[in-house]
């Protein structure tokens, strides 16, 4: 069980960086902010649809956490870059 609650916890506190790092983007405005939400939409669906077949194909809960962590992640580094 500890596993499951430290991926959640970690996953509560990644995801959290980068809603504040997509606000500060998408306040930014402009081609950037455009590109930005149109990613955040495509990504959430896409994750989502993964989850959900996943979940159906009998994973595990810890492994759905992983799977969206992985791509929290992803996110995350690439808001803490520079934009262009």
């Amino acid at each position: 069980m500890f596993p499951s609650v430290l991926n959640v916890t970690l996953l509560m506190m990644e995801a959290q960086q980068v809603i504040w790092l997509r606000c500060l983007r998408l306040a930014s405005g402009g081609t950037v902010a455009e590109a930005e939400a149109a990613r955040m939409v495509t990504e959430k669906l896409a994750a989502n649809g993964n989850a959900a077949a996943a979940i159906l194909g009998g994973a595990h809960a810890d492994q759905v956490i992983h799977g969206y962590r992985r791509k929290v992640r992803a996110n995350l580094r690439r808001l803490q870059r520079p934009s262009r």
